[in-house]
């Protein structure tokens, strides 16, 4: 079976601009709510640029959300320094931000690396916007690099463990727990993102395929792929949708994931789902990304290759895909050094 990627907005992208004013920013919501007056002429431009990742890059509303409050706290640092329209921004304003994110104030806690790296992200990407858009001649931030965060290695658990979480995922005598277990199987037999599998309808799933059929997830950025389901995971969508999903589903709605009033279920809902398996089963620190981590890992300890993976992810560099192969090593070392007679001194 072929995994597809789709280009473009796709019908996530479009579920996402609902209930969106002008520009795809939330109803009556201000842009910026900072105690520091921020100039027009700044708001503005955080503006367009919210309304420019909102619709034509169709950035999901958490996405939106972390860019708004980081771009908040960087109009105000503009604000007082005297800056009030973004031309008068230079590389010295943008590097005072990065350093005032580093060591805190008497407002904000010192942000780590990886944080302060996504607020850098967020105003390069402004000021890469007004320039191409003509309200700036140049980018004061195009030489200021995001600092570099630890590598940390994704967590992921054993074929066993992950077999101990499905089984106690809940019970098939009831239609949430039917539910919790197509929910569960569906993350780990897809690798999906929380988000991905909440957002799905029924028809997004083709069953059809006695090996397991496929799934259309929508992705990051409105990429929709087409991904295998695998039989397990498909076994427990067909019980839930021929067992629970009809006493669920009270108001017509489409979704494949419903919730006890018969809406979509949410991701925190689709969590705490996660989180109760978890504790039932012995397990820490599971979160859904901990079954993705486990998906990408059991399948290059299975032999699969990395650019396969990385379309079943839908990672858009395989560089992002390979932290996972570092994981498959380091396994392999520590079988290396158990087994062989001559690996230890």
């Amino acid at each position: 079976m072929m995994v597809g990627v789709t280009p473009g907005r796709g019908r996530a992208a479009r579920r996402r601009s609902r209930g969106r004013g002008e520009k795809g920013l939330e109803l009556n919501q201000p842009v910026l709510q900072s105690d520091v007056a921020v100039p027009p002429a700044l708001e503005s431009a955080v503006r367009s640029y919210l309304g420019h990742l909102a619709v034509e890059r169709g950035l999901a509303a958490n996405t939106l959300s972390s860019y708004r409050r980081d771009l908040r706290r960087y109009m105000a640092a503009l604000a007082g320094r005297g800056r009030t329209a973004i031309d008068q921004v230079g590389e010295d304003d943008v590097r005072s931000f990065l350093a005032a994110l580093r060591e805190g104030d008497d407002e904000h806690p010192p942000l780590s690396a990886g944080s302060a790296a996504r607020a850098v992200v967020a105003v390069r990407g402004l000021h890469r916007f007004v320039v191409r858009e003509g309200l700036a001649d140049a980018d004061p931030a195009r030489d200021v690099r995001p600092p570099t965060p630890p590598r940390r290695l994704p967590k992921a658990i054993t074929i066993g463990e992950v077999e101990r979480l499905l089984a106690c995922a809940g019970s098939a005598d009831s239609a949430r727990g039917l539910r919790d277990r197509a929910l569960l199987e569906l993350l780990y037999g897809c690798g999906a993102r929380i988000s991905e599998a909440v957002g799905l309808d029924v028809d997004d799933l083709d069953r059809r395929d006695p090996a397991g059929g496929v799934v259309r997830l929508h992705g990051k950025g409105g990429k929709d792929r087409i991904v295998p389901m695998g039989r397990y995971a498909r076994d427990a969508v067909d019980a839930y949708l021929v067992r629970a999903r009809p006493q669920l589903n009270r108001v017509g709605t489409p979704a494949l994931f419903l919730n006890a009033r018969g809406g979509r279920l949410s991701r925190q809902s689709a969590w705490a789902t996660l989180r109760a398996a978890a504790e039932r089963a012995g397990l820490a620190d599971v979160s859904p990304h901990t079954l993705r981590h486990s998906f990408a890992t059991h399948l290059l300890d299975g032999g699969a290759d990395v650019r396969v993976v990385q379309e079943l992810l839908g990672h858009a560099s395989v560089t992002t895909t390979q932290v996972y192969t570092l994981v498959t090593v380091d396994r392999l070392r520590e079988v290396y050094a158990a087994a062989h007679p001559r690996a230890l001194g």
